[in-house]
């Protein structure tokens, strides 16, 4: 049996994918803080013999030392994403420490690691579809929306760094737009989560900008599946990934469909917001779509659930939530 440690484990891949894991006979150890993660997402796990929980901070350098013993596999998905209105500051400090900490307690305890990353790294590039090769390009630093990807950027560095001078096998998933049952209910868990809940409470669905930005979304289940074509091919290790779907989607297509998908008899109700109401400078992607065919070739994972199909699972279990 093998074991991986996942932090960030009550969030929204993480309580997917240790589901899963447990599922296909991986022993998890999972650590959270619950800054983000809840713990309704992890509470059929405790159920689980194969599940042990740790109440913690990856900023907490021992605890990753002590809890990453025995461990074939640290998966290491918890991070701090600036939200829209939100300062830096967190994310800098708990994306770059933490992701230290996770290298330096693999190094010790002999484990390999799987870093989530994201599509956001990919910043301003002119050019989509992108690949794994593809340039970055980030706008000013004095932006705070790109502090997240700059973290992220700093963190892939960080890994490839510990490969080349200490031996740590790792593989880097950048993930594209992820969607489904546990999701993150504000605009830290996208644009689908707030508008699910303000179709379902008949309240115009916030669009910033024209809407014509496009993005890919990707269902929970095949983001759970290409982390673990990743996590079981041998020729993985250093190596970089991009898992998503390749369909392409405007933000207020988006909105419409969901609107429809929820009030079918009812005209959508859109409200355009201008990004000058973000507090400071913003600037937005317009648009930002995978190349998969390294992901495909090598992993032998496409992803199969469209928008039509995973939109109305993701409703239903939104329900739960609306008073």
């Amino acid at each position: 049996m093998k074991t991986a440690l996942i932090t960030g484990v009550a969030g929204f891949i993480g309580s997917n994918l240790a589901e899963e894991l447990i599922r296909r006979n991986y022993r998890i150890i999972g650590v959270d803080n619950f800054s983000q993660g809840f713990k309704r997402n992890i509470e059929n796990l405790f159920k689980r013999p194969s599940f042990s929980f740790y109440e913690g901070d990856i900023c907490n350098r021992d605890l990753m030392l002590e809890i990453s013993k025995d461990v074939d596999w640290i998966i290491h998905l918890a991070a701090y994403k600036i939200p829209r209105y939100g300062n830096a500051m967190a994310t800098l400090k708990v994306n770059i420490k933490g992701t230290e900490n996770v290298l330096d307690a693999a190094k010790n305890n002999g484990c390999k690691v799987l870093f989530s990353s994201t599509s956001d790294i990919y910043g301003k590039n002119p050019s989509p579809p992108f690949s794994e090769d593809s340039d970055i390009l980030l706008g000013q630093t004095n932006v705070k929306r790109w502090s997240y990807a700059v973290s992220k950027i700093y963190d892939e560095h960080l890994c490839f760094a510990y490969q080349e001078e200490y031996g740590v096998p790792i593989v880097i998933l950048r993930y594209f737009g992820g969607y489904g049952p546990n999701q993150n209910l504000t605009w830290w868990g996208g644009p689908q989560s707030v508008f699910i809940d303000c179709a379902l409470r008949k309240k115009p669905l916030p669009v910033h900008g024209n809407g014509k930005q496009t993005r890919s979304f990707t269902y929970v289940s095949d983001i759970t599946e290409g982390t673990i074509a990743a996590l079981e091919n041998k020729d993985a290790p250093g190596q970089a990934f991009n898992i998503g779907n390749r369909r392409e989607i405007s933000i207020i297509e988006l909105a419409r469909m969901i609107w429809k998908m929820v009030n079918p008899k009812d005209e959508p109700l859109i409200e355009f917001i201008s990004y000058r109401s973000f507090s400071g400078k913003y600037e937005d992607v317009p648009r930002r779509i995978p190349d998969t065919s390294k992901t495909s070739k090598l992993l032998n994972f496409n992803p199969k659930i469209e928008l039509e199909e995973g939109l109305p699972i993701t409703i239903e279990w939104q329900k739960q939530f609306i008073e």
